[in-house]
């Protein structure tokens, strides 16, 4: 598709976004077709192990499907990976903190930040049997119930104790520019574990336009010790459907990527997580 064209159907679908009565994530061309990874220096070496991560990384952000990175076609496509990137950018992650005893520039943490061509990007998932997802990305608000021993709580937008968890959840959505809120307690004082994880999907996608999203992304985190880590049931209904995936044994930040990963998945037209 010419890039000028291109250009003006998401443009036009911006518009479309903005006059839609539930909200959605308008994003442009460039930050669209850019990834970020963590580097150990600027030295050519791990810039390519950088370049590989990007890429992975940006045609998941593109077209939304998490299983390209396990395509064996992938492991020829990775050797030569900085062939793909148009232009890259390094930041220290230590700017401002001065360089002490034997460290250089050389070992200090940056952000490299790869930029490319939307032509290029699209061409690769095509030959990956995928494809851009330049649609609206809806705003997901997160119905959480969290269990650890005794501790039992329904994740809301104000109370402390769920703080560290909803930087994680924005922290797993950024990357797939995925935008995501939280209902305030008061909207889901009614609704208990039990309820949450039987609720059916459309009183959960009514609630969610009350929270300031579009529709639902319910889940529940229950601590095994057998596991040593969480096991993560989630559930989300489109068109018509409702999915559920899991994953086990895990951190709750691994966790909440496996869940906006699934929801992108899902909502790109991508099949079941």
């Amino acid at each position: 598709m010419p890039g000028f064209l291109r250009a003006a159907l998401l443009t036009i679908g911006l518009i479309i976004v903005g006059l839609a009565p539930r909200p959605a994530v308008a994003v442009t061309l460039n930050e669209l077709y850019q990834s970020q990874t963590i580097v150990t220096g600027q030295g050519e070496a791990n810039r390519q192990i950088g370049f590989r991560d990007c890429l992975d990384r940006v045609l998941v952000r593109v077209s939304g499907d998490q299983r390209l990175p396990k395509k064996p076609e992938m492991l020829a496509l990775r050797d030569k990976a900085g062939s793909f990137v148009d232009a890259f950018r390094y930041h220290d992650r230590l700017e401002g903190i001065p360089i002490h005893d034997e460290q250089g520039t050389h070992d200090r943490p940056h952000d490299l930040t790869c930029l490319y061509k939307p032509a290029t990007v699209d061409k690769l998932l095509a030959q990956l049997g995928s494809k851009p997802w330049l649609g609206e990305r809806p705003t997901l608000a997160v119905f959480l119930s969290t269990e650890q021993g005794a501790r039992h709580f329904l994740l809301s937008a104000e109370e402390d104790r769920g703080e560290t968890m909803r930087e994680s959840f924005a922290n797993a959505a950024d990357p797939l520019l995925m935008h995501i809120a939280f209902p305030k307690a008061a909207q889901i004082a009614d609704l208990g574990d039990k309820v949450l994880r039987s609720e059916d999907m459309a009183r959960l996608d009514r609630l969610a336009k009350q929270a300031g999203g579009a529709q639902a992304l319910v889940g529940s985190i229950v601590w095994s010790d057998k596991e040593l880590g969480w096991i993560a049931d989630w559930r989300l209904a489109n068109n018509g459907e409702t999915y559920r995936w899991q994953v086990r044994g895990v951190s709750f930040d691994e966790a909440f990527r496996v869940a906006i990963g699934g929801a992108a998945q899902i909502l790109s037209g991508n099949g079941p997580p």
